[in-house]
């Protein structure tokens, strides 16, 4: 299956999504995105990472130490009330832009 790019801004909604449910490290946030896409979306460490900072800094999401089903030490995030806030503001938009380009798509 060929693999999508992300729209920009769209990874921080779907990092914000996919923590909506419970609190995953970095690499099981990845694989979330991967598994739920189908693989159609693949998100590296070098788009992930920044994205978890800026949201963090945003106080969208917070981190703790915990350990991994694999028994190592990772960092955990997870949806702040202000992020989920955040996430209904980006769906709603989402759900806009979908309907504007879908009726562009579908025009004469």
């Amino acid at each position: 299956m060929q693999k999508t790019e992300l729209l920009q801004g769209t990874l921080d909604m779907l990092i914000l999504k996919v923590l909506q449910r419970d609190p995953l490290h970095g690499f099981a946030i990845a694989e979330r995105i991967q598994r739920l896409s189908e693989d159609a979306l693949k998100v590296g460490e070098g788009s992930l990472y920044p994205a978890l900072y800026r949201l963090q800094d945003r106080g969208w999401i917070e981190s703790e130490w915990g350990q991994s089903e694999n028994n190592r030490r990772a960092k955990y995030y997870k949806l702040t009330k202000v992020g989920r806030k955040q996430l209904e503001v980006e769906s709603e938009g989402w759900d806009r832009l979908c309907v504007a380009i879908r009726q562009v798509m579908q025009s004469a």
